[in-house]
């Protein structure tokens, strides 16, 4: 009796592993559909035993120069745009239509010689120091109008150094004389104090 049982169970478990073997076999032979290829039109059905198309690695360092690239050339853009808009160039620019000189020189309807105008030098307004130039145009004439003025103190008014323009020949004409158009450019006011130190030191004074 006891050997019989035991024949029983080895025969199912014979069966249970041949028909395990079996059904691994049938699934590793099961055969894929192949992925579709670039052209050969949109796919009709959906096919769970359809191959996955080949994606190509991503190469990063082939698209990283034209990256950089372009963050340099934005920040340069954006840097220019804050001179541009500042009322330093703007002050300047107002200066020299106004100047009898300049006008001379370049005559009427004095601007910006390029659409889109290249602001050179520094403009470093919390340190107090001004350093810039840009390519002007008139109705007669185009010049280079330079312009460097600094703030002695960090509550000091800026002072004046340079305001000229460099002619296409090479000549440069120093438009700053006796009296200075740029009072105005002022970081903090000065108390009683400062205001008389400034006045021993030769230091011009805020237009009131």
């Amino acid at each position: 009796m006891l050997s019989r049982i035991v024949r029983r169970r080895a025969l199912l478990s014979s069966l249970r592993s041949s028909n395990g073997a079996t059904t691994r076999h049938l699934i590793q032979r099961r055969t894929l559909i192949a992925a579709p290829k670039p052209g050969s039109g949109p796919l009709m059905e959906r096919r769970p035993d359809r191959e996955l198309p080949n994606i190509e690695g991503f190469r990063w360092w082939r698209t990283m120069p034209l990256f950089v690239t372009v963050i340099a050339l934005s920040s340069v853009a954006i840097f220019n745009y804050q001179k541009l808009s500042s009322p330093v160039v703007a002050s300047t620019l107002y200066a020299l239509r106004t100047n009898r000189r300049a006008r001379e020189l370049l005559g009427d309807e004095i601007y910006f010689e390029r659409q889109i105008p290249w602001i050179a030098g520094e403009m470093n307004m919390p340190r107090g120091r001004i350093d810039i130039s840009f390519a002007v145009k008139g109705t007669r004439s185009t010049a280079l109008m330079r312009f460097a003025s600094a703030r002695p103190s960090p509550r000091g008014m800026f002072e004046t150094t340079e305001w000229s323009l460099e002619m296409p020949d090479g000549t440069r004409v120093d438009l700053l004389d006796d009296s200075d158009p740029f009072k105005g450019l002022v970081g903090y006011s000065m108390d009683d104090e400062e205001r008389a130190a400034a006045e021993t030191r030769g230091f011009r004074q805020q237009v009131k």
